[in-house]
């Protein structure tokens, strides 16, 4: 299914090829006062120069070093689109490399460009969801998300935004409610996130449900996904994408930690696709089946029903991983168990 993707393309009154990039390094000095000037033009053809410089680490450290990122902040505000955009595809392309994204983070841009997830250009709003993704791979940069209080945020804009922009969120979201996912479930993440369960996207559905197996690796969050998430969790298992599978697998491991989720999973009928998902030795979700039949396995009725499928776990143990071979002895443990 084809998705409209976010156009990148300037307005037809700029003419990048006028930019003045000629001398590489020697440049950035020159392009620094111009984003300080009152000319409109001479701003945006700075930007449009410096754009293209810092796909260079070299630049980049040097840009640092004269202090680019203090007169590049301000025009985030900037009422002009094209000068947020070009300030934001600049900033996004320095995150893209170690030195800048951790002067981004020193920097405080992280909080600046809270101003922008309203911003009525499509792309802005883009290169900025692709800074907070970029930064959330770093634990400086998830720290920084979380203290300027973004979580929130964040999970109301997955109602909003397109879905190339929704991709970029899950995954920030991924790596930030691994840390802590308080804020996330007292936003009501887990009952948005449930929704993105049934998305079109195979993409988003994917990322929805690591999203969720990051917030069941927290106390909190399993109580929460074993009330409200189970049984979506069950219908993706037989998704066609093995992606999708893996992750609503884990997910699932997560929640039937608790009693409350097994009982969900087993009246879910979650065990005839999570056997399935175990006979196929080439499944990505293999090992989290393996460990979810296990939990299930803890109930009269799980053992029970496992009894009659013993040798499905029997074949595990042949399985080139170690993981496997090691969870499917302990699957047949429990279910062959006697009290």
């Amino acid at each position: 299914m084809a998705h409209a993707r976010i156009s990148a393309s300037l307005p037809p009154d700029i003419d990048p090829t006028k930019a003045p990039i000629a001398f590489g390094k020697r440049a950035l000095p020159k392009l620094n006062e111009e984003l300080q000037s009152p000319e409109l033009l001479t701003q945006q053809r700075a930007l449009m120069a410096l754009c293209d410089l810092v796909h260079d680490p070299e630049n980049v450290y040097q840009a640092i070093e004269i202090g680019f990122l203090d007169n590049l902040k301000p025009l985030l505000l900037h009422h002009d689109g094209t000068v947020r955009q070009k300030t934001t595809q600049i900033l996004y392309i320095m995150a893209m490399h170690n030195v800048g994204r951790q002067e981004l983070i020193q920097n405080g841009v992280i909080s600046a460009l809270t101003e922008l997830l309203d911003d009525p250009v499509d792309i802005c709003r883009k290169h900025t969801h692709q800074i907070f993704e970029m930064m959330a791979k770093l634990p400086e940069g998830v720290v920084g998300i979380l203290h300027a209080s973004l979580i929130p945020s964040l999970v109301f804009k997955l109602k909003t935004e397109s879905d190339e922009i929704q991709e970029l969120i899950l995954d920030t979201l991924s790596n930030c409610l691994r840390v802590e996912a308080s804020e996330g479930l007292a936003t009501g993440a887990v009952t948005i996130l449930k929704e993105k369960l049934t998305h079109s996207s195979v993409a988003i559905r994917s990322k929805a449900a690591w999203v969720l197996l990051e917030i069941g690796t927290h106390p909190a969050g399993k109580s929460v996904l074993c009330e409200e998430v189970v049984p979506a969790l069950v219908g993706l298992l037989e998704d066609p994408d093995p992606e999708v599978q893996a992750a609503a697998t884990g997910a699932l491991m997560f929640a039937t930690v608790k009693p409350q989720g097994r009982f969900s999973a087993l009246g879910a009928e979650a065990i005839p696709p999570l056997l399935k998902l175990v006979a196929e030795e080439t499944s990505k979700a293999r090992l989290s089946a393996i460990k979810t039949l296990t939990l299930l396995a803890e109930l009269p009725d799980g053992r029970k029903t496992l009894l009659d499928h013993t040798d499905t776990f029997q074949q595990c143990l042949n399985d080139p991983r170690e993981a496997v071979q090691r969870a499917a002895k302990t699957a047949i443990s429990v279910i062959k168990w006697k009290p």
